[in-house]
């Protein structure tokens, strides 16, 4: 950080630099580093003001020279301003926490429509200082200190702070406070030394000083004459008899002098001389009696309404396996973290190591928090406890049989919701076990083995039927058919695409060489090339590195897809990136560019994606493109046959276990004849969810219990009471059910005038101001 003072001129070559210039050199001379400025003014406008850095880093800004108008507005809290000489109009114009000290005059309107902060004067001020202050009671209230005496209409309409006004080597030392002052005084105080000629006595009033007042009066007046370098004067004006405080007038004691209220004058005035009705009163017997200026009930143009759990929550809308993120985050703000681990089983088979490690987490893309630029909560925490989850209790089984062809995420998925519903699944796979490219392909680097093991095991409990090692023919697949009630396919794509080029023979499909790597019989050599640059060429490139890879290049012909954890692994190990490249052949040198350019390799390998093995199927199952045809149950053209995940369209490892819950209930459904009750299907908007509650600060997680608390429970009351405390009508109240996690919020119309601060300050989203529907 720089300690140096940094000079910034307000003029060069003789001539004003514009108030914008001047302004945006200070900005980016604190942005750099700067806490120590001298400017010297030539009339700029608003100088020191908007530094908004921490306090833990104060900023000191000298003036010399001559200031403009607004000097400090808006203010921060540690920005410190030192005028040496006066100040022209608006010092301290919504000032937020900003400390002016200012050795000479102010004109007019100092410290208009200050919030917080002090402004300290070494002169005399103008007219209409201290207008339209207020107070917020979680900070400290803002101050005006003036040494000499202040103009006309001041402290018009002030709602709150402090200000003091000495007398001393007054512009009007006959009346220091000038004419008419305190008018519309609702809020503040006023410590006055010298005589006044009076103030608005049907805002304001006088009152004694009590002891704390003179103490907390003298203790500052210490200080702020050393600011302004004239310590000596206190002596002179700290006599206790010298001073009178002004303060505000409660509604209550200007109740007196209100006016006479609409409806007493309709009924002692207007109705007693032309009778009910007033004019028209014999023509129309319609209740014409005055309509009150907030309304309630009928009457309000909005009603706010609880939309609680009417909408889902976008993390959930996000996730492919159709995960309640929120419900979890909600058990753990309960206390139940348990249960919200365990919850993840109902949905996937796999929480540790999916949503753990392997996901990309769209869940985390979809939050709220991260939508409005603020760290997403981190579901990895939760989702990495799951391995300690426990198989669920699983009913008696119904007699029906479920056959499901491929043992990866998507099948293990399939049979494990068939077999929670209550139906037999037998898995068969020609892989030597379980998991898919989980166990066969996916490096180590990404997830611990015995995270996979662990869950396969669980799988096991479960899933208790599985045919392994052997490759199914047609002729077998058709006697599964006829064994089974229905079959699934979730073979997914295991057949590497080749690009028809010469020397094509030479490349080694990505997916057989991670399988190599699994068995640690994959050997690259120092230079490596792997043609296309997605997740999985990403993966690819990292194993290389392990296996003692010195130079990787991944190329493209587009820009590549790649993102997240995948990619900063292979850049890690220093991996290359390059594209657009168009092979023309691969040799024993490398890959020969359609340029002519020739990089250079030992091992060249590809990964532009697989396709399904199909060949085992029917013709009357259809295809397109090599993948099989379903509509929008998963449902073949054969009715019998379903099928999910890439053997229907390429996706990730958490699409294909979301289509094999979705399959699962869908054949249930058929078995049984019962619907699973619909879910929401409408996302709730981001706009409808307040996050000023949290600290956006916060880029790291600690742990489950951090994570549930800044979770904003999008869509789903989260219980916080904010709605109930902001209510200013106390319109509404909770009401509990017959259990204790029942409950509702409910807004009393009568006491409810439509204001809409229930909705703004939700974070959940849970209310919605509704227009009223207009009196018929």
């Amino acid at each position: 950080m720089a300690k140096d003072i940094i000079r910034i001129s307000g003029s060069e070559n003789g001539k004003r630099v514009e108030s914008r210039i001047v302004e945006r050199r200070i900005q980016e001379a604190v942005r750099d580093g700067a806490r120590k400025l001298e400017i010297d003014a030539m009339g700029q406008h608003g100088l020191g003001g908007r530094l908004w850095i921490s306090k833990e880093e104060p900023i000191e800004v000298d003036i010399v020279g001559s200031p403009g108008q607004r000097l400090g507005s808006k203010g921060f809290p540690g920005t410190t301003i030192t005028v040496h000489g006066p100040v022209s109009d608006d010092v301290g114009w919504l000032n937020a926490g900003a400390e002016i000290i200012v050795m000479g005059d102010a004109t007019n309107g100092a410290c208009n429509a200050m919030a917080q902060g002090k402004v300290i004067i070494g002169g005399s001020i103008g007219a209409r200082g201290m207008t339209m202050t207020k107070t917020n009671p979680r900070f400290p209230a803002p101050e005006l200190w003036v040494l000499g005496s202040v103009g006309d209409y001041f402290a018009e309409f002030m709602a709150g702070g402090d200000a003091i006004v000495c007398g001393y080597e007054a512009k009007s030392p006959a009346n220091v406070l000038g004419y008419r002052p305190c008018v519309g005084m609702v809020g503040g105080r006023i410590f006055v030394r010298g005589p006044i000629g009076g103030f608005s006595s049907s805002d304001a009033k006088l009152e004694p000083i009590t002891d704390d007042a003179w103490a907390w009066l003298t203790e500052n007046l210490k200080e702020n004459l050393a600011k302004l370098g004239r310590p000596e004067v206190f002596d002179e004006i700290s006599d206790r008899t010298e001073w009178q405080l002004i303060t505000a007038k409660s509604p209550y004691e200007k109740k007196g002098k209100a006016r006479r209220s609409m409806r007493e004058f309709h009924t002692k005035v207007w109705d007693e001389e032309l009778g009910k009705g007033g004019l028209i009163g014999d023509l129309s017997s319609v209740d014409r009696s005055p309509i009150p200026l907030i309304t309630t009930g009928k009457l309000r143009r909005f009603v706010p309404v609880w939309e609680n759990r009417k909408y889902m929550a976008p993390c959930q809308a996000s996730c492919p396996t159709g995960m309640p993120v929120q419900k979890r985050w909600q058990l753990v703000r309960d206390g139940l973290v348990d249960e919200a681990v365990d919850l993840a089983l109902e949905f996937t088979p796999f929480p540790a190591t999916v949503c753990g490690y392997l996901c990309p987490h769209p869940c985390m893309d979809g939050c709220t928090r991260g939508v409005k630029k603020m760290a997403s909560v981190d579901i990895t925490q939760l989702g990495r406890k799951g391995v300690s989850s426990k198989a669920p209790k699983l009913p008696e089984l119904s007699g029906k049989r479920v056959a499901v062809i491929g043992g990866g995420p998507g099948g293990i998925s399939a049979a494990w919701h068939i077999r929670r519903l209550g139906h037999e699944a037998v898995v068969f796979d020609m892989a030597e076990k379980l998991g898919g490219k989980i166990t066969s392909a996916i490096p180590e680097s990404r997830i611990p083995k015995e995270v996979i093991e662990t869950e396969l095991k669980r799988v096991a409990d479960v899933v208790t039927h599985s045919h392994l090692k052997h490759k199914l023919s047609a002729e077998e697949f058709q006697e599964i058919k006829k064994e089974f009630d229905y079959v699934v396919l979730a073979t997914g794509a295991q057949k590497p695409r080749i690009i028809p080029i010469p020397g094509h023979e030479r490349l080694i499909p990505a997916l057989t060489f991670l399988k190599e790597a699994k068995q640690d019989k994959a050997k690259p050599g120092k230079k490596v090339v792997i043609i296309g640059a997605g997740n999985v060429g990403c993966d690819v490139a990292t194993v290389c590195g392990q296996k003692g890879a010195e130079s990787i290049t991944l190329i493209d012909i587009q820009e590549p897809a790649s993102f997240g954890k995948e990619r900063k692994e292979a850049e890690a190990y220093g991996a290359q990136f390059r594209w657009p490249c168009f092979t023309k052949e691969i040799t024993e040198e490398g890959v020969v560019l359609q340029s002519g350019e020739v990089i250079e390799a030992d091992t060249v390998l590809i990964s532009i994606g697989d396709q399904p093995d199909v060949d085992f199927l029917p013709d009357n199952i259809a295809l397109d493109r090599g993948h099989v045809v379903v509509d929008e149950n998963y449902q073949t053209t054969d009715p019998k046959v379903f099928a999910i995940g890439d053997i229907v369209r390429p996706g990730l490892l958490t699409h294909a276990i979301g289509h094999g819950r979705e399959t699962a209930e869908i054949i249930d459904e058929i078995f049984t004849g019962k619907r699973p009750e619909s879910g929401l299907k409408e996302t709730i908007d981001y706009d409808r969810m307040t996050l000023e509650y949290f600290d956006p600060r916060l880029n790291i997680f600690e742990d489950v219990e951090q994570c549930g608390a800044e979770c904003s429970s999008c869509g789903s009351c989260r219980d916080c009471g904010l709605c109930e405390t902001v209510c200013p009508r106390g319109a509404i109240t909770r009401k509990s059910g017959d259990n204790p996690k029942d409950f509702e919020m409910v807004c009393d119309a009568d006491k409810c005038i439509g204001c809409g601060f229930c909705a703004s300050v939700c974070p959940c989203g849970i209310w919605n101001l509704v227009k009223n529907t207009p009196l018929v």
